[in-house]
């Protein structure tokens, strides 16, 4: 007989029965996506799931603290989906953790260390978790979660009483961290940024390859959902500037910062890298690499590595990042999509998204099977839409749902992917698909910015404006100095306005623009001065929202108000209405 020593996690559903019986169907496909859900987690945290029947799962961990993030990840992930379902269809796991003796049966485990997992599970309150005190001596001083201790329980059909303890994990709240001001709190995970990489060659044409590495650093980073990592629009902030590493830090609310610098010169390129601890200045660690321009891909992979390792060595336990994500062995296609996002990035003018709808055409074109460069052409497309540029919405709408749907087939577990699919089903008016993209993209990296502004938008369109602020403050923090803000900003007040909140309306909607003066922030600020009888703003107002109609204003007016319920809709027009604004015909007359 094999024995070893686990940590074990066993879960339930709590209230399972009553489910399946006011709804199987429905029950049964939730439980679908959240044991999937749960399972991811579990692999990523170096675990296996070795058991499940109906809605029950057993899981084991060679971590202590691997299997407590796994069980704190997998709450925080289920409690985020279940605010898109009506609270009688919610779904709630009891989850229970044990380090104890098992027995080996080939790919099963037996034993009392099992048992004991099982029977804390029960004790635990629906989302929540509770630990055995023997698992608690092994997390001591190692994990941020306060510990609720519960007394010595007798448990059923364990013959001794066993010290049981309550994780409080609580949700993660970016308004408790400074999303919306102040000074920015450090999350109760590490923390990283990535500053761009300064380009050492001698043509400045290679600004586009040190971003792209750049980019592709910080993707990697992110899917390590353990992590907390700024977005790449907020870390290209201090692009070009002198850098000061404590007040970036701050700025940014992170312990971490990843500086480095890229020199290429023809088939060889050199890679500097390096870890600082912000607080102190201190480098913890630093490397460089020369190599062919063929081995860019090992090069991210092992810097990515080297920092997860200096920071978190356990989080290595996991399976390799870079098997989750699809690229290719063509080197030029590579370089093709690296331009073309460069340029998408730059969003500017009307040109630049002709040369990068050309940039990603041409990246297809030498490898079909490139699944980033279909995602990132179908984002284009949307971009190009969004900002007004498209003189034929629909034509480019129908295109980037299907370079959208292809890049979902080429690469599933790419997050990208899932969010340009998100992008798809906005111009497709299917918003309850668009939070189900929105949810995978997130499930996959909780760092991914543009994902949870996604779920934000989403979530309004379907009529869950109080749930739909949660995601787009996410989306603050975790970029907080994003070019995108005054979007994000945008969709908050549009929540507030549904909600009634005008005045609140008025303020975000007024941020907004003291960012950029976008088309549609100058018609949220409208319809709320509208309801709030505001006539002489709201007529100052409408001479400029005419003199920046977009080109096809008609399907520009649809992609961007894809309400599932007609009444909302009509809140949103009553406002503009009662503000003034010319209908959509007399609009583009002012074109």
């Amino acid at each position: 007989m094999e024995r070893k020593l686990a940590v074990i996690l066993a879960g339930d559903v709590a209230g399972y029965s009553r489910l399946v019986a006011a709804n199987e169907e429905d029950a049964l496909a939730t439980l679908s996506i959240y044991t999937a859900t749960i399972s991811d987690f579990v692999r990523e945290h170096g675990g296996r799931v070795f058991g499940s029947a109906g809605d029950s799962v057993v899981a084991e961990f060679p971590s202590a603290v691997q299997g407590v993030r796994a069980a704190v990840a997998i709450q925080r992930a289920l409690h985020r989906r279940n605010a898109d379902l009506p609270p009688d269809r919610r779904m709630e796991f009891r989850l229970g953790l044990n380090l104890g003796d098992v027995v080996v049966s080939g790919e099963n485990l037996l034993g009392d260390g099992v048992n004991v997992a099982a029977r804390l599970q029960e004790v635990a309150l629906p989302s929540g978790i509770c630990i055995s005190g023997g698992l608690r001596e092994q997390i001591e001083g190692k994990l941020d979660f306060p510990l609720v201790p519960m007394g010595d329980r007798t448990l059923k059909n364990i013959p001794r009483p066993v010290p049981v303890h309550r994780v409080h994990w609580g949700r993660e709240d970016p308004v408790e961290t400074g999303a919306l001001g102040g000074p920015l709190r450090l999350p109760d995970k590490p923390s990283i940024a990535v500053l761009p990489f300064v380009n050492m060659s001698d043509d400045p044409e290679q600004e586009f390859f040190a971003d792209g590495l750049t980019e592709d650093i910080i993707t990697a980073l992110s899917l390590y959902r353990w992590f907390f990592v700024i977005a790449q629009n907020s870390s290209f902030a201090y692009k070009g500037r002198a850098v000061d590493v404590k007040q970036i830090g701050r700025d940014l609310g992170v312990r971490y910062l990843v500086e480095g610098s890229v020199r290429r010169s023809g088939t060889r390129v050199r890679v500097t890298g390096q870890l600082i601890e912000a607080e102190s200045g201190v480098h913890l660690w630093a490397q460089r690499y020369d190599r062919e321009i063929s081995d860019i891909f090992a090069i991210q992979d092992e810097l990515t590595q080297n920092v997860v390792g200096a920071i978190e060595p356990e989080i290595l336990i996991g399976e390799s990042r870079r098997a989750l994500i699809r690229t290719t062995d063509n080197l030029d296609a590579y370089e093709s999509h690296m331009r073309g996002t460069w340029l998408h990035n730059a969003q500017d003018t009307v040109e630049h998204f002709i040369e990068a709808i050309a940039w990603h055409r041409r990246a297809i074109e030498l490898d079909p099977d490139f699944a980033r460069a279909h995602m990132m052409l179908a984002r284009s497309l949307y971009a190009r839409c969004f900002h007004g540029f498209s003189d034929d919405v629909d034509r480019d709408s129908t295109e980037l749902r299907i370079e959208a749907e292809r890049a979902v087939a080429l690469d599933p577990r790419d997050p990208y992917s899932h969010y340009a699919m998100c992008l798809a089903h906005f111009v497709a008016h299917n918003a309850p698909g668009a939070i189900e993209a929105a949810q995978q993209a997130i499930d996959l990296n909780p760092n991914f910015a543009l994902a949870h502004m996604g779920l934000g938008w989403a979530r309004i369109f379907n009529g869950h404006f109080v749930e739909a602020l949660d995601p787009l403050y996410m989306a603050t923090r975790l970029s907080p100095h994003d070019p995108l803000a005054y979007l994000i900003l945008d969709r908050i007040a549009l929540s507030h306005y549904h909600l009634g909140n005008y005045e609140e309306a008025v303020h975000y909607s007024e941020r907004g623009l003291s960012l950029r003066r976008a088309y549609f922030n100058r018609v949220v600020l409208l319809a709320s001065l509208g309801q709030l009888a505001r006539q002489e703003e709201a007529q100052r107002l409408i001479p400029e929202i005419l003199a920046n109609v977009p080109a096809d204003l008609e399907h520009y007016w649809k992609i961007l108000t894809p309400y599932v319920a007609p009444s909302h809709y009509d809140h949103f027009v009553d406002g503009l209405r009662k503000a003034g604004l010319p209908s959509l015909s007399s609009q583009r007359q002012h074109c």
